[in-house]
């Protein structure tokens, strides 16, 4: 069998990871896996030929790997796109040569090359060795670079920060020397204190948003990568039955061996895609808000974000415990929102729920359910989102605070006061509704109105 066409695979499977074609070239993507299918298409083929004892056809596809595999390095040596893989033509070329020139005399003369195989093996076994080698020290040496640009990123941004501080402490030391004496200045001053405070408490909330997300991140994605890891070892022992089923001549068997692997790969992509999404999902939370709206499938958001928030939760203190559910409306269709601003608007609406439940858990009787529910409405022209607990419910007295700035019922260092807040800006900001029914001791409800 030819080493040339598994080469070939690695090879492709390396640039595609490694470059990110299905994201940075879509169309070089789909040639490299034309060509990932080619070559393994190829292999088999030689497999199959030389169980049958057809040499000159096995000999005819070997070559036919040469020259597939000369193009894929002349391709890397002289395109830009391929430019950060360049190596690999450094430590391929020399195996291929030599695996040319040994089966060349090969089919020259037949007794040199008995008496010369020793020699021509060896030429193969050492640029094999230097393939190998030569990627292994430009793989760390690339690591090392990618690491020392990072360091001298970070150190730019750095001075770029303390010049702009130091300019900006200049420029305010220099206003208020010379304008001390004046209220108006004096006043503007504090004003931009007082934003730039305001600015740090809502980040502050944020981040602390994010950590509970990230929590959750951690528990969610275990799932999908669990379908992943199962199912390719499952393609494993299939492909090697597949094998043993070729070696058979036993065709049908083949068959149905492929479709399987066909349909487990099909459930790695899809589960793949999930645990893409929830890392996408989280990425999309802690990046700077762009105010852009886009298509967003509401009953997958407000579920993502309600087993985030649970998750979150239940990595925080190992004790706590809820149930919860869905009734998703599927007759909604995408609607047009800031998709990170809602996110917090849910993640916070459901943190506050959890939360209500556990408090009144440590207090009620054994017989007492935690219940959390997120449902969904098609009004026609919005879309309603509601979100209960059975919790212990607002007080009246402070019903109607709960979306002021900095209020919270929560004890001193757990909470604030601004993710109801912030919450209600959004969901205004959108053109929606946020309003809150509660019972003090049965529980609470929000509904979220957005235009659809």
């Amino acid at each position: 069998m030819s080493f040339e066409f598994i080469l070939i695979i690695i090879v492709v499977s390396y640039l595609r990871k490694t470059l990110q074609t299905a994201t940075h070239l879509p169309v070089w993507n789909k040639r490299l896996m034309q060509a990932m299918y080619a070559a393994a298409a190829c292999l088999v083929a030689q497999v199959v030929f030389s169980s049958a004892g057809v040499s000159w056809l096995s000999g005819f596809i070997t070559f036919i790997g040469y020259v597939f595999l000369g193009a894929l390095l002349y391709a890397i040596f002289k395109l830009d796109e391929f430019k950060p893989a360049k190596f690999l033509f450094f430590a391929i070329l020399p195996y291929l040569i030599a695996a040319v020139l040994d089966d060349l005399v090969r089919f020259i003369s037949g007794d040199f090359y008995s008496r010369w195989h020793n020699v021509t093996d060896a030429i193969k076994t050492f640029a094999f060795i230097w393939g190998v080698g030569f990627w292994l020290v430009t793989r760390k040496q690339q690591k090392e670079l990618i690491k020392a640009r990072a360091k001298a990123l970070e150190e730019e941004k750095n001075n770029k920060v303390i010049n702009q501080m130091k300019a900006q402490l200049e420029i305010q030391v220099a206003e208020r020397t010379a304008e001390l004496t004046e209220q108006k200045e004096e006043l503007e001053t504090a004003l931009k204190e007082l934003k730039a405070t305001q600015a740090q408490l809502i980040q502050s909330e944020k981040m602390a948003s994010l950590g509970e997300l990230t929590a959750g991140i951690a528990h969610e994605i275990q799932n999908p990568l669990n379908f992943v890891s199962n199912f390719s070892d499952v393609n494993n022992e299939l492909l090697d039955e597949m094998v043993a089923e070729i070696e058979k001549n036993n065709v049908e068997e083949v068959k149905l061996i492929a479709k399987d692997v066909k349909d487990n790969n099909g459930k790695i992509i899809f589960h793949g895609k999930r645990a893409d999404a929830i890392v996408k999902g989280m990425l999309q939370h802690s990046r700077k808000n762009t105010g852009q709206k886009e298509p967003t499938d509401i009953n997958a958001l407000a579920d993502e974000y309600l087993r985030l928030s649970f998750h979150g939760l239940r990595a925080k203190d190992k004790s706590f415990n809820s149930n919860f559910e869905t009734h998703f409306d599927e007759s909604i269709q995408k609607i047009n929102v800031i998709q990170q601003d809602i996110g917090r608007v849910l993640l916070n609406l459901f943190n506050n729920a959890f939360y209500a439940v556990s408090e009144k858990k440590s207090t009620a009787d054994a017989d007492y359910q935690p219940m959390v529910s997120v449902q969904t409405k098609n009004l026609n022209s919005k879309i309603e989102i509601i979100i209960r607990d059975n919790g212990g419910g607002i007080p009246k007295n402070v019903a109607d605070k709960i979306f002021q700035p900095f209020f919270t019922t929560k004890p001193t260092g757990q909470g604030t006061g601004l993710g109801l807040s912030i919450s209600y800006d959004i969901i205004k900001s959108h053109g929606g509704e946020i309003r809150v029914e509660s019972k003090e001791g049965e529980g609470t409800s929000f509904f979220i109105q957005l235009p659809s």
